[in-house]
């Protein structure tokens, strides 16, 4: 019998570490990643990395942002794989640290066309995880807020990460 839309992926929430002191990333299969730069702000955690093995892109730049529950991601494409977006930013529960950063990907996406708009993703994916209860109530309740606090944030800001970011303080740089 085939499985009804939506279900046939169903994934538990991603996990990642961000190790500053060993300058790795180690994803939610375990694989680490060497990490070219690690950055520390009061307001954030940046990370610079190569991606090998990826097909559409070659380097990743992170900011992981606690207070937002949101990781604003810059993809360095490859050619033949370009997209138009700016930024791509996680939704979920990021776990400051001295040494060791945690983070649980709680399934939205936004992705920032600056200037024109930005776009959620995969609300499909966080109602099946929680329809199969793998994120709790609270948990979804809580990375619906944080979406469309950034949603809200970046309408104000003309769909522009940099000057919302600013506006609360928050200085991010790009490679």
């Amino acid at each position: 019998m085939p499985e009804a839309p939506g279900t046939a992926h169903v994934h538990p929430p991603k996990r990642e570490t961000f190790d500053i002191a060993a300058r790795t990333n180690t994803d939610n299969k375990g694989i680490a990643r060497a990490v070219d730069e690690y950055v520390i702000r009061p307001w954030g955690l940046y990370m610079a990395r190569p991606t090998p093995g990826r097909a559409q892109f070659h380097y990743l730049e992170s900011w992981l942002l606690p207070s937002l529950g949101i990781r604003a991601n810059v993809f360095h494409f490859n050619p033949g794989y370009e997209r138009e977006q700016d930024y791509y930013l996680d939704v979920g529960h990021i776990a400051p640290a001295d040494a060791v950063w945690q983070t649980e990907d709680h399934y939205l996406d936004l992705v920032v066309y600056t200037g024109d708009r930005t776009e959620l993703l995969d609300a499909d994916e966080l109602l099946e995880a929680h329809r199969h209860g793998l994120v709790s109530t609270g948990t979804a309740e809580a990375a619906v807020r944080r979406a469309l606090a950034a949603v809200e944030g970046l309408a104000r800001h003309g769909h522009d990460l940099t000057s919302w970011l600013a506006a609360q303080g928050m200085d991010l740089f790009w490679r």
